[in-house]
């Protein structure tokens, strides 16, 4: 099973922007699709980006979308998600996660192995 180790978080300033990692071990990532999640205080764990094993195709959750970008990096074995114009309700812990599959995919029960994340905290 792949490890998945989440970095890049930290405190911003409203408007500002932070560039998370995700690095595999184990296994390589290529061959599978990938994807971000965010959980706040008191809510669900909920979708942010995917992106396909190709990175031809990638999909956004509306709150994000136009702001955040999703990459990956085959040779390296990484996932990167750029974030842009970040808002206090960005607020949350991130996270990385491998899909069982080669696409994109909204429901976190279609991923099979998870980073610890990785804080990230907008200040307005």
């Amino acid at each position: 099973q792949v490890q998945l180790v989440e970095s890049g978080g930290g405190l911003v300033q409203a408007g500002g922007s932070l560039r998370l990692s995700c690095a595999g071990s184990g296994r390589t990532l290529r061959s599978y699709g990938m994807g971000w999640f965010r959980q706040a205080p008191g809510n669900e764990r909920e979708f942010v980006a995917a992106i396909s094993w190709t990175g031809g195709n990638t999909y956004y959750a509306d709150s994000v979308k136009g702001r955040f970008t999703i990459s990956r990096a085959n040779g390296l074995n990484t996932v990167t998600l750029q974030m842009n114009s970040l808002k206090p309700e960005d607020t949350a812990v991130y996270y990385c996660a491998q899909n069982a599959g080669a696409g994109t995919a909204v429901d976190p029960n279609a991923y099979v192995s998870w980073g610890q994340g990785t804080q990230v905290t907008v200040s307005s």
